[in-house]
């Protein structure tokens, strides 16, 4: 892609998101303002499966620590904006520990992992009734005030959370661009020659465990104003593979492919609510037709195109070229 057409994209798509709920109902921008946090979280899992090639199951549970850290401090009459940075610590930390076992097992054992420290998360908040509220919740989370800019109101949140999701998406551009990037695809590569060639692969794989799960805690920390409920429920295995969902639908590995993933899992069912009680049916039968006969994501499809439509042609007419001029 050219370098002036990402940006413009890039552009285009910002102005997009903004117009797209003026005039809208709450139910509306509430599920859009759904789509971007899941988004965020998406991005957290997309940098430790995409690039880092580890599979974790344990997204939804970053979200639930980061949401239940956010609630309780706003409840005791913290600010979002100091809250927020604790659970995101919290969800570095606890991503650390967890990247302890990706650096022994690998594959199906780390998910087996993962879904065990899924599970452990969710009993604590459904048990520990005294902290979390257990299956009652907490409710009355308030949303943040920023004096002359209140979140109170839907459309307001709305922009928050498309400003937080444009600064989190640029924190993680930059970190795919950097050499922690460059090192996490090589990891996901091949780790041996990776650690070959000079990567610490033990600093790398905890490295993307800890900063993936950071961005599933901010996920949660917004999750928590958008409901003003949560509940053990909310943050469930079934949470986690919706989010997986995400990841390979719109394409593991690609910058955009979290947004087109959490577009597809959270729009089109809402598209799609014309036909009536049909419509989950209808939603499934699609997911798994695009995952049998392009199971490298929606992006996927467009470098596959790219590569049979123009770079083979630009390859065959240089080797044409080539041999005339020998």
């Amino acid at each position: 892609m050219k370098t002036w057409l990402r940006p413009l994209l890039i552009l285009v798509l910002i102005v997009l998101a903004i117009v797209a709920p003026i005039g809208q109902g709450n139910y509306i921008i509430y599920v859009m303002a759904s789509w971007l946090i899941l988004s965020i979280a998406a991005m957290g899992l997309d940098l430790t499966l995409g690039y880092a090639g580890q599979i974790s199951l344990a997204q939804a549970s970053f979200m639930a620590i980061g949401a239940y850290i956010t609630a309780l401090l706003s409840l005791a009459g913290w600010h979002w904006i100091t809250a927020m940075p604790l659970g995101l610590l919290a969800c570095f930390v606890v991503g650390l520990v967890l990247g302890y076992p990706a650096l022994r097992v690998k594959g199906h054992f780390l998910a087996f992992v993962t879904l065990a420290f899924n599970t452990l998360v969710f009993l604590v908040l459904r048990n520990e009734e005294w902290l979390t509220g257990g299956t009652y919740g907490l409710v009355g989370i308030p949303r943040p005030n920023f004096g002359l800019f209140s979140t109170m109101r839907s459309l307001p949140f709305y922009y928050f959370t498309l400003a937080v999701t444009v600064i989190a998406a640029l924190a993680m551009w930059g970190v795919v661009r950097s050499p922690w990037g460059r090192a996490f695809k090589a990891l996901r590569e091949n780790p041996i020659r990776a650690e070959s060639l000079g990567v610490d692969t033990r600093r790398i794989t905890l490295l993307a465990f800890a900063i993936g799960s950071m961005y599933g805690g901010l996920a949660g920390s917004l999750i928590a104003p958008l409901v003003q409920f949560i509940e053990p429920g909310s943050f469930s295995l079934a949470h986690s593979l919706r989010i997986l969902l995400m990841v390979i639908v719109g394409s593991a590995g690609y910058f955009f492919g979290p947004f087109l993933g959490a577009a597809v899992v959270i729009l089109l069912p809402e598209f799609l609510r014309f036909t009536g009680g049909y419509y989950l049916i209808i939603y499934a039968v699609l997911v798994i037709v695009m995952l049998v006969f392009v199971p490298s994501g929606l992006i996927g499809i467009w470098a596959r195109i790219r590569e049979q439509f123009i770079a083979r042609p630009i390859a065959r007419a240089d080797l044409q070229q080539g041999a005339h001029l020998k």
